[in-house]
């Protein structure tokens, strides 16, 4: 591999002003990526489009609201009419805004999560994939959690949002192979960001009980070479899977 394996690429990377998304996409700009960041939050964006800018490489800051599908679709219209294509998709921004039981959860606050993180991958995947095909294939990465696999009590509607996006892989995946395009869920585990700052729901915490002590609690660089991995891995490479961090199972 090239000391820059995603020169000529562009990359779109949604919840890119923080955490795991910002890693990812200081990670593909230093790999040669023209690198597309997206957030709600303009101002933090903006940092890091000019941090990637003043390390000579290419980056535009767009804000979008993923959960509104003419804001998606602006999005990736500003970043083909920038870079003039889409060749990557890491779908990253996601919310835990219920944090109760089932019998005690707020309505808005459970459906307002699902909305992000699952509707929202809806919404971006289906805006990028005419670009994917138009550059004759490409990836799509989605940011996964193992409680979307394992479920965890308190946390319903995050658990089922993430198993929502890992189903929602799968069925990309087995629709898009025909177009060399790849899709694939990257199950960070826990790492240290402003969401577990605040209720521990980024990337996905370990079950309670001794063995959790053991977790690998991560920083979001850690999650950079796999998904740099998965972002350089051949048209004909891997597709439908889901790529673990963590120590343990699910």
């Amino acid at each position: 591999m090239t000391d820059r394996p995603l020169a000529g690429k562009i990359a779109l990377i949604t919840g890119a002003g923080r955490g795991i998304g910002r890693a990812i996409a200081l990670a593909y700009a230093e790999a040669g990526a023209a690198v597309v960041c997206a957030a709600r939050t303009r101002s933090e964006i903006e940092v890091v489009a000019r941090q990637i800018g003043d390390t000579g490489g290419q980056a535009l800051a767009v804000r979008v609201d993923v959960t509104d599908r003419l804001s998606v679709q602006q999005m990736t219209d500003a970043a083909v009419d920038a870079f003039g294509g889409l060749d990557i998709l890491v779908i990253n921004a996601g919310v835990s805004l219920d944090k109760r039981t089932v019998e005690a959860s707020v309505p808005a606050d459970w459906l307002g999560t699902l909305d992000v993180n699952l509707n929202g991958a809806y919404y971006c995947a289906q805006a990028a994939i005419p670009h994917l095909k138009a550059r004759g294939g490409g990836k799509i990465i989605t940011i996964g959690s193992g409680m979307g696999h394992r479920g965890s009590p308190e946390r319903s509607a995050y658990c089922v949002s993430k198993a929502g996006l890992w189903m929602l892989t799968r069925c990309l995946a087995q629709e898009l192979w025909p177009f060399n395009i790849s899709v694939n869920e990257l199950v960070p585990g826990p790492v240290q960001t402003s969401m577990t700052a605040d209720d521990g729901t980024r990337g996905s915490r370990p079950a309670a009980g001794p063995s959790s002590q053991s977790e690998w609690q991560k920083r979001p660089e850690d999650v950079v070479p796999l998904a740099l991995f998965l972002a350089t891995q051949p048209l004909v490479g891997p597709t439908a899977q889901s790529f673990n961090l963590m120590r343990r199972d699910g």
